[in-house]
């Protein structure tokens, strides 16, 4: 059976309401009826004590008479018995006879006082009584009985009980109009969550709860807002890779399709006869030429995705700066000739580098080749020297420059500069530069301007610093 929380709440409080008011009424009217018979006991020793005193006297008769009306006017009856249980006063009388059981008489055979709260068994309506021995030298002489009707007294407590009655249903209406309120608060609290998280579960992260440091709905909503927070950036996160995925395949396939088309349109024209003989020798280069270029951009392509997902391992050691310059330009002078282009190496005499021979290799051979690419009938320059924090590695060209506008955005894979300036694309091997200098710990600078040359800056940590 479902019940609605707003109800289990209401219910909740008015249970423990009305069980509070039960158990402290029944303990009130208790400690009233208990306080009353009391106070009426205490009232009657006091006669009592009065009577015995009188009864010392030579002639006690009329000091006995004179009490008679006193205690009638207040309700009160008295009798004055001997050791034998015979009344010695008054002579005559409608008080019923009083039969006390054995453990009353030894209480007062041995001195002390009888106290009965209620009796309605031995007289005609519920009576309070006391019994207080009459000694003589030590002895029993008898015993003075004062009794007076507990009437009064039920009638207070059965007005203090109606009153209690009263003022519990009052309570009980005030406690559920209250508690209906503050049910529905908290109901409408948790339907705000109960609401944004149905808007989660839709998708729309963009929610918001008011939240407060007040109580533990509060301390859920806040939770639940941070909760949304990082679902919102986790799927933000999501959307930009899932993106980025998305333009990568697009960059690759791009990438692709003019080798591809290429090789495809020679190799067609080479089986069907199209092509001349004495043209059959370049269209085999321009194959040669287009499969090494798609050779290149799967290798770039594997390098880049092993070192954004953290599989590449670097092996540093201590290079000597002119061994490392010197194999960049043996490797790249004969490309860089066929642009009229010359490659010097300037190392500083002794400079040592800290790092993986093989990936800063890779990291000035993109550079140098970029740099031959946009460079014609000029100079490319290699420059390493050490700092006090490390190392620096330079290549500087003479070439065509980039847009300082454009500095920022070459990092991106195949990033392409705008048309108007000349097609130029940068495929993916500046982005592995990047990524592989950071790998060192490293840091990698640009600065250009179109038509005077473009300069590259690395900065390399020393060994010490990158124990650390």
């Amino acid at each position: 059976m479902r019940i609605k929380y707003s109800i289990q709440l209401i219910l909740s409080f008015l249970v423990v309401l009305l069980t509070a008011f039960l158990v402290l009424s029944i303990l009130f009217t208790r400690y009233v009826e208990e306080f009353a018979f009391d106070e009426k006991a205490d009232e009657l020793m006091a006669y009592g004590d009065r009577i015995l005193s009188d009864l010392e006297r030579e002639r006690p008769g009329p000091y006995l008479q004179a009490y008679v009306s006193i205690l009638e006017a207040r309700n009160i009856n008295f009798i004055v018995f001997d050791q034998r249980r015979g009344v010695l006063y008054p002579i005559s009388g409608d008080f019923p006879e009083v039969e006390l059981t054995a453990e009353e008489w030894n209480v007062i055979e041995s001195g002390r006082t009888l106290v009965v709260n209620r009796d309605s068994e031995r007289f005609d309506s519920p009576v309070t009584f006391v019994a207080m021995p009459y000694t003589s030298e030590g002895e029993l002489v008898g015993f003075v009985l004062l009794a007076a009707p507990v009437g009064g007294t039920s009638e207070i407590i059965s007005e203090l009980s109606s009153s209690l009655v009263t003022t519990m249903t009052f309570a009980l209406l005030s406690a559920l109009v209250i508690s209906f309120l503050l049910s529905r608060l908290h109901v409408s609290r948790i339907k705000r969550l109960r609401k944004a998280t149905g808007l989660i579960a839709e998708g729309e992260y963009d929610v918001s709860v008011p939240a407060s440091n007040f109580d533990e709905i509060g301390d859920l909503a806040q939770d639940f807002g941070a909760m949304a927070e990082r679902l919102k950036r986790s799927n933000d996160e999501i959307e930009q890779l899932e993106n980025r995925r998305r333009q990568f395949m697009a960059d690759v396939s791009h990438e692709m399709r003019t080798p591809l088309t290429t090789i495809a349109g020679v190799v067609e024209g080479l089986r069907s006869g199209v092509i001349d003989e004495d043209q059959q020798e370049k269209s085999i280069q321009l194959v040669s030429g287009e499969t090494k270029r798609l050779i290149r951009l799967v290798n770039e392509t594997l390098d880049y995705e092993k070192i954004r997902s953290n599989q590449v391992k670097l092996m540093k050691e201590r290079i000597d700066a002119d061994e490392l310059l010197e194999i960049i330009q043996e490797q790249l002078e004969g490309q860089a000739a066929e642009k009229g282009n010359r490659i010097i190496s300037e190392p500083e005499p002794g400079a040592v580098i800290y790092g993986d021979m093989d990936r800063l290799i890779q990291v000035l051979t993109n550079i140098v080749k970029n740099a031959i690419q946009f460079t014609e009938n000029g100079a490319i320059t290699l420059r390493a020297h050490e700092t006090p924090d490390g190392s620096v590695l330079e290549v500087e060209d003479t070439g065509a420059g980039i847009d300082a506008e454009e500095i920022d955005s070459i990092w991106r894979r195949y990033y392409k500069v705008d048309a108007s300036r000349g097609s130029r694309q940068f495929g993916l091997g500046l982005s592995i530069v990047k990524q592989l200098v950071t790998l060192h710990g490293g840091t990698i600078e640009v600065e250009s301007a179109l038509g005077k040359g473009t300069r590259f800056i690395i900065r390399l940590p020393a060994a010490a610093q990158t124990e650390e």
